[in-house]
């Protein structure tokens, strides 16, 4: 008898402590600071292709996203997840129909964020600033915790850091490099502080000009800059391509004799991204990896 009291009595103990975790629920560090939240979600709306991306990588419930992720590496989740509008415009209709627990904005849709909290929780997961690196590790790890996945989150980020440390030993003493992106035939550079600023930082990657504006779109410059400049190096980023648009391809924009006569041009020292990993799902987790993989592949073919 007094064997089973104990057991009732740890029971009821268990029981206690199971509802006053939830009670306490989750706190997740946000682009706004520290948000309390209820407890693990279990339909969660997505309306950033960062967020998606490394939530995807987590196996987390993801019931909505955007009807366009661009990204290829995400079109199963997007085919499996209801659309629900656009990275700009959230579909309010749609994400209420679906009854969320929790709803991530971020970027591109984190103006919403406040209108979007009448329908469930909602948090601004947005990744900018110079410490790129740093607050995408800082996202993984909130997914990781919000979602129980965090022995996986860990695995995730052990991975990225052996890679980032294999491309920093790859770029070593191979000389400076310049960021540019095309959007059709215009060119834009992005130095060590603008969003991209990170392949310079974390790598150790020198920069071919130092005084580069931080701006959100790049700083605009003419095919006479990047010959002055003669970088040893040229990182591009084909806009055009990463949001489905016909433009002129970075290949055809660049194929001048101004930006052929530079070292980097003339020694086959020219690494294309994936422009849809690192400019529109820039800061998740696979795309960054899939950026890294990149940089190391095109060191390794470079002369």
């Amino acid at each position: 008898m007094a064997h089973r009291k104990i057991v009732q009595l740890a029971a009821s103990i268990a029981v206690a402590l199971c509802g006053a975790a939830q009670a306490q629920g989750i706190a997740i560090d946000t682009a706004r600071g520290v948000v309390e939240l209820p407890g693990q979600p279990q339909k969660i709306v997505v309306l950033d292709a960062a967020a998606a991306d490394t939530l995807e990588a987590l196996q987390a419930p993801i019931a909505g996203v955007p009807s366009q992720l661009y990204a290829g590496h995400l079109q199963d989740l997007q085919d499996k997840a209801a659309p629900v509008g656009t990275l700009f415009e959230p579909d309010y209709e749609a994400i209420a129909m679906l009854a969320p627990d929790l709803i991530i904005a971020g970027g591109r849709s984190s103006a919403r964020v406040a209108a979007l909290a009448g329908i469930a929780p909602a948090i601004d997961m947005t990744i900018w600033g110079e410490d790129h690196i740093g607050q995408s590790l800082a996202r993984l790890r909130s997914y990781g915790r919000l979602t129980g996945q965090e022995a996986r989150a860990e695995d995730l980020e052990a991975a990225f850091t052996a890679k980032l440390e294999r491309a920093r030993a790859a770029v070593a003493g191979r000389g400076n490099a310049m960021i540019l992106m095309t959007n059709g035939p215009k060119v834009s550079v992005y130095g060590a502080g603008s969003r991209f600023g990170w392949l310079h930082t974390a790598l150790d990657l020198p920069e071919a000009v130092a005084s580069v504006d931080a701006q959100t779109h790049g700083e605009a410059v003419s095919f006479e800059f990047i010959a002055a400049a003669d970088p040893d190096w040229l990182i591009i980023i084909d806009r055009a391509a990463a949001i489905g648009q016909g433009n002129q391809a970075a290949a055809v924009t660049l194929d001048n004799a101004l930006v052929a006569g530079t070292t980097a041009w003339r020694r086959q020292q020219v690494v294309y991204l994936d422009a849809a990993s690192v400019y529109v799902a820039g800061g998740g987790i696979q795309a960054m990896t899939a950026t890294l993989e990149e940089v190391l592949a095109g060191f390794a073919a470079g002369g």
